[in-house]
């Protein structure tokens, strides 16, 4: 029994999440979805020529049900589906990851040190923060493409700039209850920096909340991406990518539903992995149910 305790509080935070997160069947659901996708996005290009099946258009078999041949079945312009929502894959994380880290990582930085500080540069800091929260994350990052044109970058950078006055919030709340612990006092005590403190000391025992906020904000950015898409500002045609082909889709909803249904299943099955492994790792941090 004392091997076993000792083990325990050997443990670091991490491997205790781990821990409890494998715990719960509905995250580990939702982190398979997650890896798989992640596996497709990677392995596009081996698994369909990019080129000559996701972008070349075959007028010969323009609207194919599914088949063997074309499991999802083929668009207007004689294109596989499957492989345009696998090389999609690409577009739809990769700007949700990429915003999602412009989010995390200057967010957390701001809020860190705003709340580890505190005074004026607190108050203005977290002003500055309620205005661009009162305009809605997608409004804003239309506003951002609409000036600076829609491509895959801008996406990024106005997803990941709309999103960092909810991180600032999440690391500056949590900082506020992380600076007062005896163990910061103890480490200003004996001489460390407060840069060394922040890093050290308080961001790693806020680790929690921003984890789990950044997989709230990665689904809603991959959200965002298609809902871009399929306004026409964001990602366009005939670049594969899962809102620009509902977009499309639209126009044959009665007679090859398919061509929506497959990319919108696409989304959802997405959003739905990162709900889950959210939800998971919110169980899997909460003291209350340890």
């Amino acid at each position: 029994m004392k091997k076993r305790t000792d083990n325990l509080l050997g443990e670091t935070q991490l491997k205790q999440i781990w821990r409890r997160f494998t715990k719960r069947p509905s995250a580990m659901v939702g982190l398979t979805i997650l890896i798989i996708l992640i596996l497709l996005a990677i392995f596009a290009d081996i698994l369909y020529d990019y080129e000559n099946v996701a972008l070349a258009q075959n007028i010969a078999a323009r609207f194919t049900p599914p088949s063997p041949e074309h499991p999802f079945g083929t668009d207007d312009y004689g294109r596989d589906i499957l492989a345009r929502i696998v090389h999609g894959s690409r577009l739809s994380l990769g700007i949700g990851f990429s915003s999602t880290a412009v989010a995390l990582i200057i967010g957390t930085i701001i809020g860190s040190i705003v709340g580890y500080h505190g005074g004026r540069a607190d108050n203005i800091v977290m002003r500055v923060m309620d205005i661009f929260m009162a305009i809605p994350n997608i409004l804003m990052a239309m506003i951002i493409v609409a000036a600076f044109g829609a491509n895959a970058v801008t996406l990024a950078i106005a997803l990941g700039v709309s999103n960092i006055p909810i991180f600032t919030r999440v690391a500056r709340g949590t900082v506020l209850t992380v600076r007062e612990q005896e163990y910061i006092e103890a480490a200003r005590a004996i001489g460390h920096q407060d840069r060394a403190i922040i890093v050290k000391h308080v961001l790693p025992n806020c680790f929690a909340p921003i984890l789990v906020q950044m997989t709230v904000t990665l689904a809603m950015c991959i959200l965002s991406v298609s809902g871009l898409s399929y306004l026409g500002m964001g990602i366009q045609v005939p670049v594969p990518e899962w809102g620009s082909m509902l977009s499309v889709a639209r126009a044959y909803l009665t007679n090859a539903s398919y061509m929506a249904i497959f990319p919108g299943l696409a989304i959802v099955l997405t959003i739905l992995a990162l709900n889950l492994v959210g939800d998971g790792l919110r169980d899997a941090t909460d003291p209350k149910l340890r």
